[in-house]
């Protein structure tokens, strides 16, 4: 059962996704999730906390996506790695993609002093140090350069499928990745 809680966040993510952080107002919100701005106080005392619970929740989610997705290769750490991009194209090729929320609200929060433009930066860390582990688990050596690498590809490719739906920019991210992968795997 959803709460009212969870049906704000759940209102507020897609409209966020689809119209924008800074367009969307606080009395859209509450209109679309048929709610009262007191309510919405209530449980996010401010805008900018309901945004960084958005955040939260949306890159939460996608992370237990991929680590269910991924879940599968664990006795097979080189597979893991090289299926990475395969569930990436998966999911920014699926009906409902409508971008990365920690994208999004870096670009609509640029001043690095921002709490919203910081969590996004940290969550991008965060993806970063996932990638970063799953290539220390396939023993590769400069882990970290290649999840540098891996991670500038995912977000270069993802903005590139938010500017324009089928552009083939994920496909192209994925060759590549295959290649880094495997030339970080044979070098190590």
């Amino acid at each position: 059962m959803t709460t009212l809680k969870q049906k704000i966040l759940q209102v507020s993510t897609d409209l966020f996704q689809t119209r924008g952080i800074n367009s969307t107002g606080v009395d859209t919100i509450v209109a679309v999730a048929g709610t009262t701005k007191m309510t919405l106080y209530k449980y996010f005392e401010t805008k900018e906390e309901l945004i960084l619970a958005v955040l939260q929740q949306s890159h939460q989610d996608f992370q237990t996506w991929m680590n269910d997705k991924l879940g599968v290769f664990n006795d097979k750490p080189d597979e893991k790695i090289q299926k990475l991009f395969d569930f990436i194209e998966e999911w920014v090729t699926s009906p409902s993609f409508v971008g990365v929320a920690f994208i999004k609200a870096s670009a609509e929060f640029p001043n690095e002093e921002n709490r919203i433009h910081q969590l996004s930066s940290q969550q991008s860390r965060e993806f970063r140090q996932f990638i970063s582990k799953l290539a220390q688990e396939a023993q590769i050596k400069d882990a970290d350069g290649l999840a540098m690498q891996l991670s500038i590809l995912f977000e270069g490719a993802v903005q590139a499928e938010q500017i324009k739906r089928g552009s083939g920019a994920i496909k192209s991210a994925k060759k590549a990745a295959k290649s880094l992968i495997d030339l970080a795997i044979k070098q190590s």
